[in-house]
C-alpha cells in the first residue's frame, strides 16, 4: 500500500473517531439533560404530594409530556421531550428552572453570535461558521433569526445605556479604551469601556460608548452622562492607563476621586525603552515597587530603579518618573483591595479575547454592530465576576476612615 493510501487511510479513520467521539457527546447530553427534567419535575411533584382538593384528589401531578423540540447546543442538537406538570392551584404554576419554556438556543451559543461579528463574519456566513463549531445539523439561527438578534440587541444597548443610576455608588471605577476595525468606516472606533464597584463589592458594567479616540471630550462627555443619569457619588478611586484624555476630563467631571495608574501598562511602558538583556533585571524592581507590603519600600525600589538606569536609559525613567504621583496612590486603601485596584485587569481580561490594538480583522460591518457585540459579550462575561476580596471594608471607606499602606490607621 502506498504512502498516500496510508496516509489518506489514516485520516479517515481519525475524521470517523471525532465524528463518533461528538456523537458520543451529543447523546450523553441529551440523556443527561432528560434525566435533570425528570427529576426536576418529580422533585416539583413530591414537594407538593400533601396538597389536595376538597374531593382528597392531589392538585398537583404529572400530566404526560409536552411536544418534543430540538435545542442547539455547542455539542449539536438535542432533541428534549419535557414533562408536563398539571397543577390546578390558580395561582401557582410550574416552570422549568433548566429549560425555560421556548427556549430553542443554550446561551453558550448565543454568545457565539457577537464573538463571530466581532472577527468579521458577516450575516450570509453564519451558517457555514456556526456548522464548522456546532456541527453540520446546527440548527435555528439563520441569517433571518440573527437580524432579528442584532436589532433586538440594539434595543437592549439603548435601553441599557440610558438606565437611571439614581442610589448607585461606584467606590472603584475602571476605564479604558478599546479600538475596533469597521469594514464600512475608515477610522477605528473607540469604544470607551467604564466598570466600577458597588458597595456590596461586586463589579459591574457602568457604561459603553462610542468615542472619537480617547479624548477628553469623548471622556468627559461619557463620564458627565453618569452624573446626568443619577450617580451622586464621585468614586473614591480610578484605574486607568496613560490616556490623558481620561485623566484631564475625570478632574473636571469628578475632581474628588483619586487616581492610580495602571501597573500593567506602565511596566510595558517603561520596559519596551530598554534593550531586552537589561529587561529582566528591571522588571523585578518594577515588580518590586508594586508588591512592596509598605509605600516606603516600594520607595526605596523606585530610588534603587532610577540610580541604576537613569545614566544609560533616560527614557525608561522619565517615564517611569513622570506618573510617580499615581502610581502610589493604592497604598492609601485597604490591602485586601490592592489586587483589583493597582491595574486595569478586570477591563482587559474582559476583552482578551476580542480587542484589537495589536492585530487587525476584518471586523463588524457598522459602528452600531460593534457597539452592539461589545455590549453583549460584556453582559455576559458580568456573569462571571467575582467580588472584590475584603468587600465587607468598603463601607469603612465610603465612611472615610483612612488607611496607610493598606491598614486602616486606627485600627489596634
Amino acid at each position: 500500500m502506498s504512502d498516500d493510501k496510508v496516509v489518506s487511510l489514516q485520516d479517515r479513520v481519525a475524521e470517523d473517531s471525532r465524528t463518533a467521539l461528538d456523537e458520543i457527546a451529543r447523546l450523553g447530553a441529551q440523556e443527561m439533560l432528560k434525566r435533570a427534567l425528570e427529576n426536576e419535575v418529580s422533585e416539583y411533584v413530591q414537594r407538593h404530594a400533601g396538597k389536595v382538593d376538597e374531593d382528597g384528589k392531589r392538585v398537583v401531578v404529572r400530566n404526560g409530556k409536552m411536544p418534543r423540540r430540538e435545542i442547539v447546543s455547542g455539542v449539536g442538537p438535542l432533541e428534549v421531550e419535557q414533562p408536563r406538570v398539571h397543577d390546578r392551584r390558580s395561582e401557582q404554576r410550574f416552570t422549568s428552572q433548566i429549560l425555560p419554556p421556548f427556549l430553542r438556543r443554550l446561551p453558550s451559543v448565543d454568545n457565539l453570535i457577537p464573538v463571530l461579528y466581532l472577527k468579521g463574519v458577516s450575516t450570509g456566513d453564519f451558517s457555514e461558521a456556526l456548522k464548522a463549531i456546532l456541527g453540520e445539523n446546527a440548527s435555528g439561527l439563520s441569517a433571518t433569526n440573527i437580524v432579528r438578534l442584532k436589532q433586538e440587541w440594539e434595543k437592549d444597548y439603548e435601553g441599557w445605556q440610558g438606565r437611571s443610576l439614581q442610589g448607585k455608588r461606584y467606590v472603584y471605577l475602571w476605564a479604558d479604551g478599546i479600538y475596533f476595525n469597521v469594514r464600512l468606516a475608515d477610522d477605528r472606533p473607540c469604544l470607551l469601556v467604564t466598570m466600577g464597584t458597588l458597595e456590596d463589592g461586586r463589579k459591574e458594567l457602568v457604561a459603553i460608548h462610542d468615542g472619537e479616540r480617547e479624548s477628553k471630550l469623548s471622556w468627559l462627555e461619557t463620564l458627565r452622562d453618569l452624573r446626568r443619569r443619577g450617580l451622586e457619588h464621585a468614586p473614591k478611586l480610578a484605574i486607568g492607563d496613560g490616556a490623558l484624555g481620561f485623566w484631564a476630563a475625570l478632574a473636571e467631571a469628578f475632581p474628588e476621586t483619586q487616581w492610580q495608574r495602571c501597573w500593567i501598562h506602565k511596566k510595558a511602558n517603561v520596559l519596551n525603552k530598554m534593550p531586552k538583556k537589561v529587561q529582566p533585571s528591571a522588571k523585578k524592581l518594577l515588580d518590586e515597587m508594586h508588591q512592596a507590603e509598605t509605600e516606603q519600600d516600594a520607595m526605596d525600589a523606585y530610588d534603587e530603579f532610577q540610580k541604576l538606569y537613569q545614566a544609560k536609559f533616560p527614557k525608561a525613567c522619565e517615564c517611569l518618573s513622570k506618573d510617580k504621583d499615581v502610581l502610589f496612590t493604592f497604598y492609601s486603601f485597604p490591602a485586601e483591595h490592592w489586587n483589583h485596584i493597582r491595574t486595569t485587569n478586570p477591563i482587559e481580561s474582559t476583552f482578551a479575547t476580542v480587542r484589537h490594538r495589536t492585530r487587525r480583522t476584518k471586523g463588524c460591518g457598522s459602528r452600531t454592530a460593534t457597539l452592539t457585540m461589545v455590549f453583549k459579550l460584556c453582559l455576559e462575561a458580568q456573569k462571571t465576576w467575582r467580588r472584590i476580596n475584603g468587600y465587607d471594608i468598603i463601607t469603612l471607606l465610603i465612611q472615610g476612615r483612612k488607611f496607610v499602606d493598606g491598614v486602616m490607621e486606627d485600627a489596634a
